[in-house]
């Protein structure tokens, strides 16, 4: 059969225009006055860090303890899907994915950037000594673990829950649906996006950003080339995108799950050799003494500011701690989404605590292999001159190569490792972002993650152009200051849909014997006794379940409420009631087919026919719960369930009352088993 061929254009016009539209207003200033523009990117993060420091701190420490009170909590339980679902991915290959989402351009820059620039300026200890050591670790472990993961863990779920659960889009205002209900589809929906989308494209550029320098750098070291020019660099970008598009061209599943693969496979390569070239048992100390280190003063570090210090002090936690949350914020959208679609199945406390943990167990080890060997090659005979060169971070992890074995080797191998995360985060960041701006259509012309593509290569261009990396940082920065607070607004969404699913599941969602008078006991006997027949099941779908719903259907109507029943398939109809601007309600029933138990009582002395299945009428909803079997109601307790199950569906909305009285223009048909 043929696969049909994507539509021409899936953009939704309200959130591409206005992006797009700012995006370019923004390079053109950059462009025609960059000295203008380098002092408002400046003048914007020193204003960011004086006012909204605070902000930053404690939404960013609110996610994570967010997170941790619903893995611990009753909530844990929800699975992000039907409560029926299953994982698509086996736990390993899961955690597998997890592991690969934890990798990026920003390990490689920062893996010795960072632990050596704050052993040799940190913010509080003295310089190049033991403790000026240890608290670059913890700095390091602070900004790379559980904090930046709780960002991304926070969007993912909000993701994955509404989309899985509820089938709403997979989008970011589909999380603002339990605050503003309908609302999320116009106006203020579009502009969620729109922040949503532009922060990602600053974010990412600034990631790209990072990447040019330090590949110029490594291909400098290896070729002797000059490489710190412009030209250069842009046409560095050119080719890098260059390749991200045809990445796009093979398709999301073979150009970016093979280039991850391969860039999992190199990075693991270069961890094991500094591991072993370097000071082994050194390092292996290390890394206890920093995980303790770093959970020891984990509440301390969540809530510091930096209020009572320094001047200095409250400039570096600016440039380094803001800075970082501000880019993990940006990325939110990204890593969030790719974390969202491969976790369908799984329950909130495996998701939180898999995506907190496990990525970031693997960034803490490659934080503490790079960056305490680097401050242990500093101290050793050679080691001066890495300690000279920490001003310039884009060259520092080839300067710590030099000082160990097979320089030339493990510099070739950082180049390539470092332009495949290229390749990739510009692919996959173009597939995100074209995910946004088309308000989560799966299908979408290939044109578009060219387009996406493109753009970010111009805008990472262009801002490194006029400002260099200082204006990709202040962009992100501020592009992510109205990004954190639609995060703080989708947790307050998470935790009504929570509340809301859970009460109503405890409530009001036992199964149909609610409605069950028991006056059909011979019939339950029956059924338990000799499983039905697909004739039976039939029958009772023509008899009773149809019949029911029609009769449900005309009373609607003619209380003004518009409804239809919907029968395209002999083995299955439902009761539509569509509502404008949310989730249509849905109450339908299926046939389905089961193996037959293997023992029954009044087969004993018979051999049991593993082929033989038995034949169910089961219910299923719009939303992400399981169906029950309903084969031994009558037509009136069929007709009573579907009321309380209309009921649920109104308080979960919570609509007034007057909700009820008010037609609705028809959507389309759900989905069988949605």
């Amino acid at each position: 059969m043929n696969t049909p061929r994507p539509p021409r254009c899936t953009l939704s016009l309200p959130i591409f225009v206005p992006s797009l539209l700012f995006i370019v207003a923004l390079l053109a200033v950059c462009s025609l006055a960059p000295e203008s523009a380098a002092r408002f990117f400046g003048d914007g993060q020193h204003w960011i860090a004086e006012h909204f420091s605070w902000f930053y701190v404690l939404v960013v420490g609110m996610f994570l303890i967010l997170l941790l009170v619903l893995a611990f909590s009753s909530y844990g339980s929800i699975r992000l899907g039907p409560d029926d679902a299953r994982p698509e991915f086996s736990f390993t290959s899961w955690l597998a994915m997890l592991f690969a989402a934890g990798m990026g351009i920003g390990l490689m820059y920062f893996g010795v950037g960072e632990p050596m620039t704050h052993f040799v300026s940190p913010p509080q200890a003295t310089s190049l000594t033991p403790g000026a050591a240890r608290e670059a670790m913890v700095t390091t472990f602070f900004h790379w673990g559980f904090h930046a993961w709780a960002i991304y863990a926070i969007v993912g779920l909000v993701l994955a829950y509404f989309g899985f659960r509820y089938n709403l889009p997979l989008t970011i205002r589909s999380g603002l649906y339990p605050i503003f209900k309908e609302k999320i589809y116009g106006p203020l929906g579009h502009t969620v996006d729109v922040f949503a989308l532009v922060g990602t494209i600053f974010g990412i550029a600034t990631t790209l950003g990072y990447g040019v320098l330090q590949l110029s750098a490594g291909i400098a070291r290896l070729t002797g080339m000059d490489t710190s020019g412009d030209l250069f660099r842009f046409g560095l970008i050119g080719v890098v995108i260059a390749l991200a598009g045809l990445s796009a061209v093979t398709g999301l599943d073979k150009g970016v799950k093979r280039l991850s693969e391969l860039n999992l496979f190199l990075a693991i390569v270069l961890l094991l050799f500094v591991l072993v070239a370097g000071p082994t048992q050194y390092l292996l100390g290390a890394l206890s003494e920093n995980i303790g280190n770093y959970v020891s003063s984990l509440t301390q570090l969540t809530f510091r500011t930096f209020t009572y210090s320094e001047p200095n002090q409250a400039g570096w936690f600016g440039n380094w701690t803001l800075l970082y949350w501000a880019w993990w914020i940006s990325w939110s959208p990204f890593v969030g989404l790719f974390i969202a679609r491969i976790s369908r199945g799984r329950t909130l406390r495996e998701f939180i605590l898999g995506v907190l943990f496990v990525p970031t167990a693997f960034n803490l080890l490659w934080m503490t292999i790079f960056g305490n060997a680097a401050i242990w090659a500093s101290q050793q005979e050679g080691g001066q001159a890495l300690i000279d060169s920490v001003g310039n971070v884009d060259t520092l992890l080839f300067n710590f190569f030099d000082l160990l074995p097979g320089a030339d080797i493990t510099s070739a191998l950082a180049v390539i490792l470092i332009s495949v995360f290229f390749v990739t985060s510009a692919d996959s960041g173009a597939f995100v972002i074209d995910n946004i701006a088309t308000q989560g259509k799966e299908r979408s012309p290939i044109w578009q993650r060219l387009f996406w593509a493109l753009l970010l290569g111009v805008t990472a261009g262009t801002l490194m152009a006029t400002g260099g990396l200082a204006a990709l940082q202040s962009m992100t920065l501020i592009a992510a200051l109205p990004f954190a607070f639609i995060i703080v607004l989708l947790c307050l969404g998470l935790v009504r849909g929570l509340i809301a699913d859970k009460e109503h599941s405890a409530r009001r969602l036992s199964p149909a014997t609610d409605f069950w008078n028991g006056k059909q006991w011979r019939t339950r006997m029956d059924h338990l006794l000799r499983p039905s027949s697909e004739k039976e099941a039939r029958n009772f779908l023509g008899e009773i379940a149809l019949p029911a719903l029609t009769a449900l259907c005309s009373e609607f109507n003619a209380r003004g409420l518009t409804s239809r029943v919907v029968q395209d398939d002999p083995e299955q109809c439902h009761l539509l009631v569509p509502q404008e601007g949310r989730r249509d309600f849905c109450y339908g029933v299926r046939i389905e087919a089961r193996p037959a138990p293997a023992f029954n009582p009044l087969e004993a002395t018979h051999n049991h026919d593993p082929e033989a299945r038995i034949f169910e009428p089961i219910t299923f909803f719009a939303d992400g719960r399981a169906g029950y079997d309903i084969q031994y109601l009558t037509r009136d307790e069929l007709s009573a369930d579907v009321l309380r199950q209309y009921e649920r569906y109104l308080m979960l909305s919570q609509d007034e009352k007057q909700d009820l009285l008010s037609g609705a223009p028809e959507h389309t048909q759900p989905e069988a088993g949605a």
